[in-house]
Parts: C-alpha cells; sequence; structure tokens
C-alpha cells in the first residue's frame, strides 16, 4: 500500500437529451471552490437538487469550547478526555470551559455548575454525560453551535435505543444546534501533524477504529486535515461532511469508512458537489454480504441499503467504492498527491521478466492500458538495455544500472514518451546497492516530470533505507506494498480522472415541472392495486413507449373482430389485476392465424381462468411482434434511495441471470449507455450469429422514458411536491421490451405495475 507498513419529456429522436431543462443555474463560490447552487432548488418530485454545505469552519476551528461532564478525577474515563481536550483546545486556539455542578475547578480551569452558567456562548460543547437529550435541550438558550454526544445505547441497541435516539434527533432540530454523535468518539480531536505539505486527505468513519490506519498515514509523510467521527448520526452525517470537505481547497481527496447511509439522495448529492469540484471521494461501504449488513445495523442502526444499488450509485456520481481499508489508505493517499495524468497509457519498469509479465498480467485484468512502445522509443532503450531484453512494455532492463547513469536515462527517455501517463516499478524485494540505486532514480526523475511514478516495494520488511528514506521521504513517487493495490490504486485515478474532465451534474438536467404525460397517468393509478396487464401498457403508452396494437374484448365475437382490425398472426393474453405470471396458468397463445382459433383460444383462457378463481377483466388481442433482443426495463423502490431504474436482459433469463444494471435517477443518456454495456449480455444487442444489431438508440430512449416516470411516479405521492397524496408507483416491470433491429424501435409487450 501507499506509504504502508504491509502491505424534460418532449422527446427528439432517439439521442435526445430527455431530461435537458436549460442551463446550469450559476451562483458565487462556497468557501472558495464549489459554486452555490441553488441550495432550495427542487426537482419534479419535490427533492433538492443542490446538497446544502453546512458551516463547520466553528466545529473543527472553534473559538469558544464547553465540556459538560469535565472531571480530573483521576482514573475516571472524563478525566483522560477532559486532559485530551483541553490540549486539543489549546493547539486550536479555543477558549474551554469545564461544566460540572458539584466542582469549581477542573485541571486549574474555572468550572461552571451548568451551561446556563457559562461566561459565554460557545461554539462546540462536548457532552460526557449519558443521558444527553436535557443537556442539549439546555445548549438552545446558551446560543450554542454544535454539540458532540459520546454516549451510546441508542439506535444500535435495537428498538428502545432507535425511539431514544428519534427523541435526540427531534431535539436537535427543534434547538438548531448541530449534533454529532451519539456513539461518537474523540477522533475529531486529534493532534494533527501540521509539518506535512502538500494536499490532504480528509477522513469521515463510523466507527473510530476503522480510521486508525489512515490516520497513521502521517507517519509516512501524507498529509491528515480533518477526521470526522459520525457515530449514529441522529444529525450530522456523512454527506455534511463530504459536503463540507469538498468545498475546502486544501483537501486532495475524501476517505470514508461508511457502515449505513441515513439519507441516500443525501449522500448522493453530496457526492455530486464533489464531483463538480473534481475531489475524489473513496469508500469502503460495508453490508456487502448478509453478515456484513446485520453487523453494520446492530453497529449504526441504519440501513445498509442493497448493496448492487448502493455499488452502482457510487459509481454513477464518481465514488471510489474499495474494498478495504489497505485500500482505502493507497488510493486515497494517490488521488489526494497525484497530479492529472497526461496520457493513460502504464509502462512497466522491472529489473526481472517474470516480475514484469506478472504485473503486466494483473494491470491488463483491472483494465489498465499497457501500450506497446514504438519501434523508435525500443531502439532509444536498447542503447543502454541489451538487445536481448524485451522493452516493449513490460521493459525488463536485466538489472537497473548502478554505476554510472544510464538507469536514469532510461526513466527519463520512458517518461519522456507521450503515450505514457504512468510508469510503475515493482521492487520485489531489497538488493542493494541496486535496489538503492533504483529508488534514488525513480525519485530523481519524479521531482522533474509531470507524471505518476509508482513503485512497489515488495520486502516484508520495510525497514530498508531505500524504502523508509528515499521512498516514503518522496512526496512525487506513489509507493506501495502490494501490486494488487497498486494496479487498482491505478487504475482509480486514471478513471477518477477520465469521469471529472467529462462530469455534468445530472441533477443539473433533471426535470423541474411535471410532464404533460403525468395528469394521464394520474388517471391510470390505482392506489394500492397491481394493474392488468392492459392499464400497464395505458401507462406506458402515456408516457410515449411504444406497446403493441391491442384490444381489450369482453366476448368471443369481440375477440374475433379485434384481430381483423388488429391484424393476423395475433396473440391472445388473459388480462386481470393480480395477474403476474399469465404463462405459468397457460393464459397465453401465440401466433393465432384464424377467426376459429381466435374464437376457441378465447374460450379456453376463460375457462381456465374461471378454474383458477381469476376475475378477467377481458382477454388481451394483440400484434404479434417480429423477434428482436428480448430486454427488461423498470422500476423499483429502493429503501435508501427511493425510486430505481433497472435495465437487464429479458424473459426469464433475467430470473436465471439476475444480469441487470441499475441507476438511480436523475441520470442522462450517458449513463443510460453506460448500463447497457454493464450487463453480461451486451453482446447480444451487437448482434451474434448473424442477426443483425439491435435498436439500442430506441432501448436507450425507453430507459429515459422509464426513468422520468420514476421521477413523477415513483415518489410517495405523484404530483410536483412530497405534499401530493395520489398515490404513486411502488414498482413497474416492463418484460419483454423487444429490441428490434437497428432503426426499429423496442416495443414492450408486458407491463406489471403495482400502485402504492
Amino acid at each position: 500500500m501507499l506509504g504502508s507498513t504491509h502491505g424534460t419529456l418532449t422527446m427528439t429522436p432517439r439521442s435526445a437529451r430527455v431530461l435537458a431543462c436549460g442551463e446550469r443555474p450559476g451562483g458565487g463560490a462556497v468557501h472558495g471552490r464549489a459554486a452555490g447552487v441553488g441550495d432550495a432548488e427542487l426537482d419534479v418530485s419535490g427533492r433538492p437538487l443542490h446538497a446544502p454545505v453546512p458551516d463547520l469552519d466553528r466545529f473543527f476551528r472553534p473559538e469558544a469550547v464547553a465540556v459538560v461532564g469535565a472531571s480530573d478525577a483521576e482514573g475516571r474515563p472524563n478525566a483522560g478526555i477532559t486532559r485530551q481536550l483541553i490540549a486539543w483546545a489549546e493547539r486550536v486556539g479555543a477558549r474551554l470551559h469545564p461544566v460540572h455542578p458539584s466542582r469549581r475547578e477542573v485541571y486549574g480551569l474555572p468550572c461552571a455548575p451548568t451551561v446556563a452558567a457559562l461566561p459565554e456562548p460557545v461554539d462546540v460543547a462536548v457532552l460526557l454525560v449519558a443521558d444527553p437529550l436535557p443537556v442539549l435541550e439546555q445548549l438552545t438558550e446558551a446560543k450554542t453551535r454544535f454539540a458532540v454526544a459520546f454516549a451510546s445505547g441508542f439506535a444500535e441497541t435495537g428498538e428502545e435505543g432507535a425511539a431514544a435516539q428519534a427523541r435526540l434527533a427531534e431535539a436537535a432540530a427543534r434547538s438548531g444546534v448541530r449534533l454529532l454523535g451519539p456513539n461518537t468518539n474523540l477522533n475529531a480531536f486529534e493532534r494533527f501533524r501540521d509539518d506535512l505539505d502538500g494536499p490532504a486527505i480528509a477522513l469521515i468513519t463510523q466507527s473510530g477504529h476503522q480510521g486508525r490506519p489512515l490516520f497513521a498515514l502521517q507517519e509516512l509523510g501524507i498529509r491528515l486535515s480533518h477526521w470526522a467521527p459520525t457515530g449514529n448520526e441522529a444529525d450530522l452525517e456523512t454527506a455534511d461532511f463530504l459536503s463540507y470537505f469538498a468545498t475546502l481547497p486544501e483537501v486532495g481527496a475524501v476517505a470514508a469508512y461508511v457502515e449505513g447511509l441515513k439519507d441516500g439522495r443525501g449522500f448522493l448529492l453530496a457526492a455530486d458537489r464533489a464531483a463538480r469540484g473534481g475531489v475524489p471521494v473513496v469508500a469502503v461501504k460495508v453490508g456487502r454480504t448478509e453478515a456484513g449488513a446485520r453487523t453494520a445495523a446492530s453497529h449504526t442502526g441504519k440501513l445498509t441499503g442493497a448493496d448492487a444499488t448502493v455499488d452502482a450509485a457510487m459509481r454513477q456520481f464518481g465514488v471510489i467504492r474499495v474494498a478495504g481499508l489497505d485500500e482505502l489508505q493507497d488510493t486515497a493517499a494517490l488521488l489526494a498527491r497525484a497530479r492529472p495524468p497526461r496520457a493513460e497509457g502504464v509502462v512497466v519498469y522491472a529489473i526481472s521478466g517474470g516480475t514484469g509479465a506478472h504485473f503486466a498480467d494483473l494491470a491488463t485484468a483491472e483494465g489498465l492500458d499497457l501500450p506497446t512502445l514504438s519501434d523508435e522509443k525500443q531502439a532509444e532503450l536498447h542503447q543502454w538495455i541489451p538487445e536481448y531484453l524485451s522493452v516493449a512494455n513490460p521493459i525488463d532492463n536485466g538489472g537497473h544500472p548502478v554505476g554510472d547513469w544510464r538507469g536514469r536515462k532510461i526513466i527519463d527517455a520512458i517518461l519522456a514518451d507521450p503515450d505514457v501517463g504512468v510508469l510503475v516499478c515493482p521492487i520485489t524485494g531489497p538488493s542493494p546497492p541496486m535496489s538503492d540505486k533504483l529508488a534514488r532514480d525513480l525519485v530523481a526523475a519524479a521531482e522533474e516530470t509531470d507524471k505518476l511514478v509508482c513503485v512497489v516495494w515488495g520486502s516484508p520488511v520495510g525497514t530498508e533505507d531505500a524504502y523508509r528514506h528515499t521512498l516514503l521521504g518522496s512526496s512525487r513517487v506513489a509507493t506501495f506494498r502490494t501490486f494488487g493495490n497498486c494496479v487498482r490504486a491505478v487504475r482509480a485515478y486514471l478513471d477518477h480522472h477520465r469521469f471529472t474532465r467529462t462530469y455534468r451534474s445530472p441533477f443539473d438536467d433533471a426535470p423541474r415541472t411535471p410532464s404533460p404525460s403525468l395528469r394521464k397517468a394520474e388517471a391510470l393509478l390505482r392506489p394500492g392495486q397491481q394493474l392488468s396487464e392492459h392499464a400497464g401498457k395505458q401507462l406506458l403508452r402515456a408516457y410515449g413507449i411504444r406497446v403493441p396494437r391491442e384490444q381489450l374484448c369482453t366476448s368471443a365475437a369481440g375477440a374475433v373482430r379485434a384481430a381483423a382490425q388488429v391484424g393476423y398472426p395475433v396473440v391472445m393474453k388473459a388480462s386481470a389485476p393480480q395477474l403476474a405470471h399469465k404463462s405459468e396458468y397457460g393464459l397465453v397463445r401465440l401466433g393465432l392465424t384464424s377467426a376459429s382459433q381466435v374464437r376457441d383460444t378465447y374460450r379456453e383462457l376463460t375457462e381456465i381462468a374461471y378454474a383458477e378463481e381469476i376475475e378477467l377483466d377481458g382477454v388481451l388481442v394483440c400484434q404479434l411482434v417480429d423477434p428482436g433482443v428480448e430486454m427488461a426495463v423498470g422500476i423499483t423502490q429502493d429503501e435508501l434511495f427511493g425510486p430505481t431504474v433497472t435495465v437487464g436482459l429479458g424473459g426469464v433469463l433475467i430470473e436465471v441471470l439476475r444480469d441487470v444494471a441499475v441507476r438511480v435517477p436523475p441520470f442522462g443518456e450517458d449513463q443510460a449507455r453506460v448500463m447497457l454495456g454493464e450487463l453480461r449480455g451486451a453482446a447480444l444487442l451487437d448482434g451474434v450469429r448473424g442477426r443483425p444489431p439491435a435498436d439500442t438508440d430506441a432501448l436507450v430512449e425507453v430507459v429515459l422514458r422509464v426513468q422520468r416516470m420514476a421521477l413523477e411516479l415513483g415518489r410517495t405521492g405523484v404530483g410536483p411536491g412530497p405534499e401530493s397524496v395520489n398515490g404513486g408507483l411502488a414498482g413497474l416491470d416492463i418484460n419483454p421490451l423487444v429490441v428490434l433491429p437497428r432503426g426499429q424501435g423496442a416495443v414492450a409487450l408486458d407491463a406489471l405495475a403495482v400502485c402504492r
């Protein structure tokens, strides 16, 4: 690891940007980096479009601090905490006031008996009391800005604790005091080194101990500026600190350990603010497994969220999700300190052919581009490297030159290649003097280039001078301890800068006003019911999604007339609310070509429905659509993020293969196309075994129209604001959606819609 000691809805054809609603709102700067963009602005569903930035300056740099429950009784936990807070207050230049009902002074400082008796308003009150609720209510009168509650026994303990935490949150909201905690710790008041230069990492953790490894990066020369231990997040949460940190010019990256998100939308708004400013956000988010989700809930008392949705939402807004704390350290440190890449090519420079081949395999598997060096460049390198060694990339030097200038010449020549943006040198173990000279040459070259130089120091010891002093002493070389962490960090570095170069906030294009489709759709919704297929298709038609020609019939004679109007051959299907899987009951017939077949089929379908006690609203006589690629597009409800849009292979394959991609609205055409690219079965859309390519433009258009449905109908209420009580759409499943050959469109053959 890096420096580690262990390793809108009117549609234009196909490529329309459905949600385009004008230019990005302007505004002044916030904390010197992020534009103020109308924090009160709401989208069509009544949700905010921009994250407010809480003014946390006085939390981290207060002028006056109160410690409620302060003590100097040796052996008591509050005494040690009080000492640490006194030292912290001195470092940040704050006046500290102990508060205790039975003490005149604490550690020589005058002690106030109550909050009301404090000699001045305080910025931060640290509550060393078992029940912070009564004190929190007193802080309102004292005009306190922030409170920190260490006490545990709240939402992490179950329903009773969750109720107590809700009362605490309500008190904070009434008082105007911003609360950190409960179930937090002293990490915000740590001693940060002030002798380190360069961009810093700001740290957010819900578990204090999980931030310790990153805090220790200071000992390897990597600067940290802030630590926000959010605990149970009754009030202040991860999103608040992320929004704030993303506006600070000294912050080069934000590293976060997240157990649960209190508000998924809030987190994405904060991530959007960071992406607008180009600030990398690297996160460990637990809850990938059922066991992890249970543990996180018991620790923080919050939802972990469906992990696939969390993962997709993070990628959508540029949050780099890593698997563990070692990756969090390495990736955050690299992204904080490295300059933007000049090129995306990665070159491996190794002292062994085997080492170079091993690293190249890992890098290629992670999607890194290892370009073959030009013949001219290879000829240049062969001036100093024997002809029998490969210098195409990876470059095998056979042993870095020690006794002269050739080693530095080789490194400079590699970095001079315009296709090279990253040079990686894996040093599998200390082999002085070669490894020492190689380290010095890499550091010297890194100081004179604007390209990224990475070293993997493979020794498990980590006490070698070349590692501890030469490599870790350089602010320009990114040093890792494992191949895997290096490869994943470099990929994250290139991905981040590629993402931010083209990032346009989806919230800028989110619809602010309802579309004409909404009023049509409202008339079709049936609160608390599942719609029949016919009603579901009418809902799709209201939003401009193509469905087959069809008629709903209530007699055999009517079905025969309908078939003549629709045109043979036809499909006949039973239609009823609550009938989700018609084929399982034998209630679908395909390819009917005559009036007699239609008449007989009508009778068969109604008889089956009668036997199964299914109350039909009629039988659908539908156009038979030509074959195409069967896809599925839908709306699901996520506990954290609200309505989400899914796309995947259709028919039974969606259930068997579970090959789906998901996004949280709003998103644009680019993300809809990325969704398709994420599918394992995406090649089917390109045409296989002689089949023509599918109309992916039409598929993208359907995805965007379904997104508009999610935004307008997917909330608890429909209409222009959250006060609407007309019900809404709990879920939608278009399956199959037949995507016809290119230029022929896409047709929704079935639709299952469930209303709130």
